[in-house]
């Protein structure tokens, strides 16, 4: 990775906090789920005693379910084991001001043993041992994430009581591309745009989406890890300031039977030089693009449970929905799960697979492995769809979150690119959340069954 300046270094932090500016720390990490979690610091004792030495956590922080319930099949952490702690070591690459929580600043951690040694299984380890790999051949991936949302005109309270029914979108229609549907709620909108740039991402645009109240917000790319950084505070930023607004978003991949959240994810490969190794000389795609794209095919059923984590995440893959269900590439085709798009040193592919709510570490990770197998193989990349790929004779990615399981579990490309631990602890994850899926019973149950079974 090359050098960065931090949006924040650490000499300016210790004068903040010396001026009484910054007056709070907060230091943390994205779980498995991609959620940030951590404590807040008086920004002095941080200063004084965490920067340098870092702090603890309970390492059942990734060894648990959606709901922060333990539950069983986790190597790393179990009530046999203790439920001991990881070290969370502060990463002063990552840190920054939140304008959206006055006088405190921001970091991430990187998670280690108490031998030093890092958490295998921990999502910023699993990518950087990805990026590592990539960077053995001379390439750092540059990407960006593109994230959809649904905003209600309810506070989470106010949703979590009513069992998140009879929400009122801020849109009543399809406000997709438009101005006037954007100006309702622009005063949101521009806040999550301003306290975004005023933590050092780089804004580009915001839109109206198809759903009723749902908006996307488009960041600069970056390098891979930075990107993932920003991906993760930016969810969490977003609806921390959406709660102090009184409204509430949501980047399930799947609220209800309309268009569901996408997150698409750009990838392009920058050489030594910083050019985009992407781009052959006379303008198309390279054999180092031709190769990696090849790989993302052969890996896409295997790898579906890093770009499709949830039982949720699967109502997305719907014919016609513009969210992707066969095993294809096309040139600017977006009824393919691979889209190639720009030109040039703008040349790059989109993995349209990923809902709202994926864990951009784990996607990543994904994405990089499976083109790092392209070019080690020296895969070719087929023909690309040039028409309707829902309705072609093409493999179908996973249709259910148990499917995308079995597929990873059986996956020697997931074991070789990830190793043995990596692969049982998410396979474990999906197991969990397939058990208390299935013990559920949903409306949909309810509303069929209590009055006419």
């Amino acid at each position: 990775m090359a050098d960065r300046t931090p949006p924040l270094t650490v000499e300016e932090l210790r004068a903040l906090v010396a001026g009484g500016e910054i007056d709070t720390v907060v230091l943390a990490f994205p779980d498995m789920q991609g959620r940030l979690q951590g404590k807040r610091f008086a920004a002095r004792f941080f200063l004084d005693e965490v920067l340098g030495h870092g702090t603890e956590g309970c390492n059942y922080l990734l060894a648990v379910d959606t709901e922060m319930n333990t539950v069983d099949g986790y190597a790393m952490s179990s009530w046999d084991r203790g439920y001991g702690d990881f070290a969370m070591r502060p990463d002063p690459a990552t840190l920054r001001r939140l304008p959206w929580h006055p006088g405190t600043a921001f970091l991430l951690a990187d998670l280690a043993w108490e031998d030093g040694s890092p958490v295998t299984a921990a999502p910023r380890q699993i990518l950087r041992r990805q990026l590592d790999r990539l960077a053995a051949l001379g390439y750092t991936a540059q990407v960006g994430t593109e994230l959809e949302f649904i905003v209600f005109k309810d506070s989470y309270e106010r949703a979590w009581d009513a069992n998140y029914r009879d929400l009122t979108p801020v849109n009543q229609y399809n406000v997709d591309y438009s101005i006037l549907g954007t100006g309702r709620v622009e005063p949101l909108l521009r806040r999550l745009r301003n306290d975004m740039a005023g933590a050092g991402l780089t804004v580009e645009s915001a839109k109206g989406e198809c759903n009723p109240g749902q908006h996307e917000i488009a960041f600069r790319y970056d390098e891979a890890l930075v990107t993932c950084d920003q991906h993760a505070l930016y969810k969490t930023g977003a609806k921390e300031i959406a709660a102090q607004e009184g409204v509430s978003l949501t980047f399930m991949a799947k609220f209800n039977e309309r268009e569901g959240n996408s997150c698409h994810i750009h990838l392009s490969l920058a050489d030594a030089s910083g050019g985009n190794a992407m781009a052959g000389s006379d303008g198309g795609m390279s054999d180092v693009m031709r190769h990696f794209l090849a790989g993302q095919l052969a890996a896409l059923r295997d790898f579906s449970l890093l770009y499709a984590p949830n039982i949720n995440s699967y109502k997305r893959f719907q014919p016609g929905s513009f969210a992707p269900t066969a095993v294809a590439w096309g040139h600017d085709n977006r009824t393919c799960a691979l889209r190639v798009v720009g030109h040039g040193r703008s040349l790059r592919f989109e993995n349209r697979l990923p809902g709202g709510d994926v864990n951009p570490y784990l996607a990543v990770a994904g994405l990089v492995a499976a083109g790092l197998y392209g070019i080690e193989q020296g895969l070719e990349l087929p023909e690309p769809c040039a028409g309707n790929a829902y309705a072609a004779e093409y493999d179908h990615v996973p249709a259910t979150l148990r499917e995308a399981a079995d597929v990873w579990a059986a996956s020697p490309l997931a074991k070789e690119a990830f190793g043995e631990e990596v692969v049982a602890h998410y396979l474990n994850m999906a197991r969990v959340e397939l058990a208390a899926f299935d013990a559920a019973v949903t409306d949909w149950e309810l509303r069929r069954s209590f009055e006419r079974l």
